[in-house]
C-alpha cells in the first residue's frame, strides 16, 4: 500500500470520529445532548411574581416635597420573593450555622473532599452544654470577668461570617476589558450578629430596656421580623441561604439554584402593588381602615398612639391580610432594605427594563455613598411612610430598631407555564 493511500485512509478515520464523538448527530446542529433538565420550583417561604409593567413613583401629595419619585413607567421581569419579612428565628438559623462552623474548626471536625480542599464535618455533634466542650470552645465565650449572670455566654463579637462575590458592574465597564478576574472578586468579612441596642439607641428617654434583652433571644418573639440588622449583614445572609440551598441540591445532583438576593427598589414597589397599579397602598383602595374600621397594618396611627392597630412594636410576620401576590406586610411592621442605592435624582436615569442603580461604596467614602434604599415604612411611622410609592434611605452599615428585610430570587423563564 503507498503512502498516498495510507494517508486518505488516516483522514477518513479521523473525520469519522470526529463525527461519531459524544453521540450520532447526522452531521446537524442538535446542541449539547445529556444535559440536566431544568424545573425552577418554587422556593421555600417564597411566593412567584410575575413580569409586568410597573407605574412607579407618587401616588398622592407628596407631603414631604422631596421630589424624589416622579412617575415612571418601567417593565419588571418574573421573580420570587419572600411571603413574610425573614423573621428572627429564620435569621437565628444563619447566626447558629455560623457558631457552629467556627466551633467545628475549632473542635477539629474537619475532612478533606475530593479536591482537598478543607470542609467542615457537619455530621459530629457538639454538646455545648458540656463543661469540657465549653472549656475548649473558650474562645467563642464572653471572659468569666464579663459574664452577667454567671454562666457561659457567647460572644457575638466573635461571630464573623466571610464569604465573596463578583462585580459585575465594575467588570462590565469598557475600561475594565481584559482585566483579571480576581479585581473584581470581592472578599467580605463582618459580624452577622444583630445589634440589639438599637431599641434603646432609637428612642432617647424611652424604656426599651425588655426589647434588647429579649427581642431576638427569646422564643416569644420567633415569628416576629428580625431588626437590627444592617443592609450589609442582609446581603450575608443571602449569601448563606444561597450556599445552603446549593450545597443541597448539589449533593443530590441537581443543577444549582439563582441566588437569593434582596429585592431592587422597583422590583419591591412592584410586589407591594400585587398587580394594583394605581393603588397608594399594598391592600389597594385609598384608606388605612377596613369596612369594620380596623387598620390595615401596623403603623403609628396618631399622636403617640402605637397600639391602636394592634401592635405597640412589631407584630409577627403574618399578621394583616397577604396583598393580591400572597406578601404580607410590604408596607408596616419593618420598613425594608433593598438592594438599591438611593440617589433623589436617579428616576430621571435608570432603564425602563428591569431599573436598578448599585454602588459599592468603600470603607473610606463619604457615607452619602452609602445610602440604601428602603421601603415600606414601619411600626413607628406615620401612614404616609406606608404608601407604595414612598421611598427613604438609610446608610448600608447602620441597624435600626424599625429596619429588616426579606429575600428575592431571580426566575429563569417568562412564566410558570414555561415549565408545565
Amino acid at each position: 500500500m503507498n503512502k498516498q493511500k495510507v494517508l486518505l485512509l488516516a483522514l477518513a478515520g479521523i473525520t469519522s470520529l470526529i463525527s461519531s464523538c459524544g453521540s450520532s448527530n447526522n452531521g446537524e446542529l442538535i446542541g449539547v445532548q445529556d444535559r440536566k433538565p431544568w424545573y425552577q420550583t418554587e422556593p421555600e417561604g417564597m411566593v412567584f411574581v410575575p413580569q409586568g409593567v410597573l407605574q412607579a413613583g407618587q401616588s398622592d401629595q407628596d407631603v414631604m416635597f422631596n421630589l424624589n419619585s416622579p412617575a415612571r413607567t418601567v417593565s419588571v421581569k418574573a421573580f420570587y420573593m419572600d411571603d413574610t419579612e425573614i423573621s428572627n428565628n429564620e435569621y437565628r438559623q444563619f447566626v447558629y450555622w455560623v457558631r457552629d462552623s467556627l466551633a467545628h474548626k475549632m473542635l477539629d471536625h474537619v475532612t478533606e473532599d475530593a479536591y482537598g480542599k478543607e470542609r467542615i464535618d457537619w455530621k459530629q455533634k457538639i454538646d455545648y452544654n458540656s463543661a469540657e466542650t465549653q472549656q475548649e470552645l473558650a474562645a467563642l465565650y464572653v471572659p468569666e470577668s464579663e459574664q452577667t449572670n454567671g454562666y457561659p455566654e457567647l460572644d457575638a463579637a466573635k461571630l464573623n461570617y466571610k464569604y465573596k462575590f463578583y462585580d459585575f458592574a465594575g467588570a462590565a465597564k469598557r475600561e475594565n476589558f481584559g482585566k483579571p478576574r480576581v479585581n473584581f472578586t470581592k472578599d467580605v468579612s463582618l459580624n452577622i450578629y444583630p445589634d440589639t441596642l438599637v431599641w434603646v439607641r432609637d428612642f432617647s428617654f424611652s424604656y426599651n430596656d425588655p426589647q434588647t434583652q429579649h427581642y431576638f433571644a427569646h422564643p416569644a418573639y420567633d415569628e416576629y421580623p428580625v431588626v437590627g440588622v444592617s443592609w450589609d449583614q442582609a446581603n450575608a445572609f443571602c449569601n448563606w441561604r444561597t450556599q445552603l440551598i446549593n450545597g443541597y441540591r448539589t449533593n443530590k445532583g441537581q443543577p444549582e439554584n439563582p441566588p437569593y438576593r434582596l429585592p431592587t427598589e422597583w422590583e419591591f414597589e412592584y410586589a407591594a402593588r400585587g398587580g394594583r397599579n394605581s393603588s397608594p397602598y399594598p391592600w389597594g383602595g385609598p384608606y388605612i381602615r377596613n369596612d369594620k374600621g380596623c387598620f390595615l397594618a401596623n403603623f403609628k396611627p396618631g399622636r403617640g398612639n402605637y397600639s391602636d392597630d394592634g401592635g405597640l412594636y412589631t407584630v409577627k410576620v403574618r399578621s394583616y391580610e397577604p396583598n393580591d401576590f400572597g406578601l404580607y406586610n410590604m408596607s408596616g411592621n419593618v420598613a425594608e432594605w433593598t438592594t438599591t442605592a438611593y440617589d433623589e435624582a436617579i428616576y430621571n436615569t435608570v432603564h425602563d427594563l428591569n431599573p436598578d442603580y448599585k454602588y459599592s461604596a468603600k470603607a473610606e467614602e463619604n457615607k452619602v455613598m452609602k445610602r440604601k434604599v428602603v421601603r415600606g415604612g414601619s411600626w413607628k411611622d406615620i401612614g404616609f411612610m406606608l404608601q407604595n410609592s414612598t421611598r427613604t434611605y438609610e446608610y448600608q452599615d447602620t441597624s435600626k430598631s424599625y429596619i429588616g428585610f426579606r429575600c428575592a430570587m431571580d426566575f429563569l423563564g417568562r412564566s410558570l407555564e414555561d415549565f408545565k
